[in-house]
């Protein structure tokens, strides 16, 4: 149906983030771990969504509402970073990004 989005997460909790960021209804994926860093253990996981089923709003809500939720985790583990490329090579950094703008990505 399309082609795949990959979403990077960086960070102390980027397995657990990764894996509920895979668990939204609607998405279908996987991931992989690209190992630890030099800098005190942080990891980066690949995630690679390879289908979405609804509206591509509704899923780009979701995606925000769950990067807002680990951006402020109570657990003191944190990704500080995640970023979407979409199939076309276009990058988004969640960071402050928008629903509009996360719906681009997943649409291009």
């Amino acid at each position: 149906m399309m082609a795949e989005i990959q979403v990077a997460i960086e960070g102390e909790d980027s397995v657990s983030a990764t894996e509920n960021l895979l668990s939204i209804s609607g998405i279908s994926g996987n991931y992989t771990k690209s190992g630890e860093t030099e800098k005190e253990g942080v990891v980066t996981t690949i995630a690679t969504i390879v289908g979405i089923v609804g509206g591509t709003m509704a899923i780009a809500e979701q995606i925000r509402k769950w990067y807002l939720e680990y951006k402020q985790s109570k657990s003191g583990k944190t990704i500080p970073k995640v970023l979407i490329v979409g199939k076309n090579g276009e990058r988004l950094l969640l960071e402050g990004a928008t629903a509009e703008q996360i719906q681009k990505i997943l649409n291009s």
